[in-house]
């Protein structure tokens, strides 16, 4: 017999016990007790765009802004047809207008929290809303009421501009230029003021929505710009590479981010244009325009990009001189 493992007799059960009870004693010290229910994780840090907001209270509070806002949306899904937004309509579909994972498909969100969104569940960027308002083609004054239940500053109405976006000195300046229609662009190639030559020449800015009032979108998705512009792609192409040339070296506000995105939305079958990382100046050049009067011959202007600067601030000035003959 191993001197090692001395004998238990089959009847001395309290021996067997004691060896047993030490056994399990010494386990316990080496491998202490797992606790039966987990540890308690730190409650994440508040994300107004990655957690559902909490209910904040009764009417008046965030908490019926937010209800607001979804019934708001909702409604506007509901009247949109899917021929609207390059979307089938099918005879099986059930769901008046759009259906949710089109929307959120459409405005580049997740299908969850845009159901989160209408249910009044979650707070969210002026980006994302900004794009949902794109995808249900909201009007100004509709988008501005979105912005304002979801407690943002709303963009200034149709033919205004913010107090201090165009020096006085450059409105003044276009304005004095009777025959030669000209626009302020902004750094992302938005429309932020036009005098009246423009005007009689090009349909009025005025006319659009404030979200699509950029020149760059105009040409490449507005049949009445094209009809003025039949040559559009040169000037498109041009104006693009003056575009990158800047929004690569420049702040990369959320106007040019968001440009980017839209023009591949608008017109897909440009992509390779978009994705050109070819970058230059706009130089003047000479465009033939066609006549709003019915029966007019062309007209030839001379069109200029004055630089960014001009007058004051990070406008810049297209121009366009009637060549004389």
């Amino acid at each position: 017999m191993d001197p090692r493992f001395p004998a238990t007799a089959p009847d001395d059960q309290s021996s067997a016990r004691t060896v047993t009870t030490g056994h399990r004693q010494r386990l316990r010290a080496a491998y202490p007790r797992r606790m039966t229910s987990p540890a308690p994780v730190p409650a994440p840090t508040p994300d107004r765009d990655t957690a559902p907001a909490p209910d904040r209270g009764p009417a008046g509070t965030p908490a019926l802004r937010r209800r607001e806002l979804g019934g708001f949306l909702r409604a506007h899904r509901e009247q949109l047809a899917p021929q609207e937004v390059g979307l089938p309509s099918g005879p099986r579909r059930r769901t008046p207008g759009l259906r949710r994972e089109e929307v959120a498909a459409l405005s580049g969100v997740g299908v969850a929290w845009y159901t989160w969104l209408e249910q009044g569940r979650v707070e969210t960027s002026r980006a994302v809303l900004d794009a949902v308002s794109r995808t249900l083609r909201l009007g100004a004054e509709e988008h501005g009421h979105v912005l304002r239940l979801a407690g943002y500053t709303a963009p200034p109405p149709d033919g205004e501009d913010a107090p201090d976006q165009v020096p006085g000195a450059l409105r003044r300046m276009i304005g004095a230029w009777p025959r030669s229609p000209a626009l302020v662009l902004d750094t992302a190639l938005g429309i932020a003021a036009w005098n009246t030559a423009w005007t009689e020449v090009w349909p009025d800015p005025g006319t659009v929505a404030g979200a699509d009032r950029n020149l760059l979108l105009l040409l490449i998705g507005d049949p009445a710009h094209q009809r003025v512009l039949p040559d559009w792609e040169p000037v498109v192409i041009g104006l693009h590479r003056h575009f990158r040339g800047t929004a690569d070296t420049g702040p990369a506000g959320r106007g040019v981010r968001e440009l980017g995105e839209r023009l591949r939305t608008v017109r897909p079958d440009l992509a390779h244009w978009w994705g050109c990382r070819t970058v230059g100046s706009f130089g003047p050049r000479t465009v033939r325009l066609t006549a709003p009067e019915a029966g007019a011959p062309p007209a030839s202007y001379e069109l200029t990009l004055l630089a960014p600067g001009v007058g004051g601030g990070t406008h810049s000035v297209l121009v366009q001189t009637p060549v004389e003959h």
